[in-house]
């Protein structure tokens, strides 16, 4: 597997990576929140790539690699390459967050520890670059999967959603630019999914004891089949999932909890299903984290989504979720998930609203 070890230098990224290694706290995370005492960070040097900042926090953390817009799709493709880099640039250009705010990972996952979720000789092919043509279609990025721009981009997302997770355990609540390949199998991936970023992230995370129980929250408009498949029967990852019922997949799989919801479905009808199901998941399985794929495909305007919700709508939905989960004192890791417009600076803004709601909830959490 040595074609996945970290072939992304760490200088690559834009942003320079930590230099002291710390463990994830274990502290309880009602402790966190609601008081202006940051956590006690302890030097950790035992793992590598389990790193966060040296120094204390100061603003929200949102973590961005320069390889997430780095591959580039035939003219016309449906996946918005370029968005990820469009929301940073938009984050830092009408002054949200602070250069000093952007995270970059500094490691990439190696092929053995991406068997945590899926197969040898999966991850093997891919990060060889010798997917056959079948593998390849179900993806849907065709021969651009081979090339290695897109496999370091693909191994750079699975790290940066990791990282997110980490600065989440440290801080209580942290945001990604990228994030959420949900659709991505154990032996394949499919609509647009290489390799499954939330599964292993929950995975990596408890083999090393900074977690016990995450409960991955899925409101992308398509229903987390991957992530539900990899998940059936664990008790330790609970899989929620709200998503338009006649959308892609078609063939669904099962979470601990799905809600189908019909085409059309706007902002009220909508907000009033994801509370009436996400505060007694909390309560009742009580997570350690929550890994968050905010979707905006679910908007009246997606190219590919069935469902309604309005820019309001969505700003509505991100500032829900967020408050409900710090309310309980659970951390919250959250992802941009699947947004589709050939306008890729409107498209930006609809992601953004995960960012702006978590600013506004570190303000008054006091984080």
């Amino acid at each position: 597997m040595e074609n996945c070890d970290r072939s992304l230098k760490a200088q690559m990224c834009l942003f320079q990576p930590p230099t002291t290694w710390v463990d994830p706290p274990r502290t309880p995370a009602a402790s966190r929140f609601g008081s202006n005492r940051r956590v006690n960070r302890t030097p950790y040097t035992g793992r590598r790539g389990v790193h966060a900042d040296s120094t204390s926090v100061t603003g929200l953390p949102v973590v961005h690699h320069p390889a997430y817009s780095a591959p580039q799709l035939p003219s016309g493709h449906r996946f918005p390459m370029g968005v990820f880099g469009r929301i940073h640039h938009l984050l830092l250009q009408e002054g949200l967050i602070q250069p000093t705010q952007v995270h970059c990972p500094a490691f990439l996952p190696s092929g053995d520890e991406l068997q945590l979720v899926h197969d040898a000789q999966y991850v093997d092919r891919f990060c060889t670059g010798t997917l056959d043509a079948e593998l390849e279609r179900r993806i849907g990025f065709g021969e651009v999967t081979r090339q290695p721009i897109l496999i370091e981009r693909t191994l750079a997302e699975v790290a940066g959603t990791l990282h997110t997770a980490e600065l989440a355990l440290q801080c209580g609540l942290a945001c990604n630019t990228a994030g959420g390949t949900h659709h991505a199998f154990p032996a394949y991936g499919s609509g647009f999914c290489i390799l499954n970023d939330l599964a292993f992230t929950a995975r990596n995370l408890q083999r090393r004891g900074a977690v016990q129980r995450v409960l991955i929250l899925d409101l992308d408009v398509h229903q987390g089949d991957g992530t539900a498949a990899i998940f059936e029967g664990d008790d330790s990852v609970f899989t929620l999932s709200v998503h338009a019922e006649s959308n892609f997949p078609y063939r669904k799989q099962t979470s601990d909890l799905d809600v189908g919801l019909p085409d059309g479905t706007g902002d009220e009808a909508y907000l009033r299903q994801v509370g009436d199901v996400l505060p007694s998941v909390l309560s009742s399985f009580r997570p350690d984290l929550v890994l968050y794929d905010a979707g905006v495909d679910v908007h009246r305007d997606d190219k590919l989504g069935r469902l309604a919700l309005t820019d309001d709508g969505l700003m509505r939905r991100e500032m829900q979720v967020l408050d409900t989960c710090l309310a309980a004192g659970i951390p919250i890791a959250g992802y941009v998930g699947g947004g589709y417009s050939s306008d890729l600076d409107v498209l930006a803004h609809r992601h953004s609203a995960l960012h702006r709601a978590a600013l506004q909830m570190w303000q008054d959490y006091k984080l």
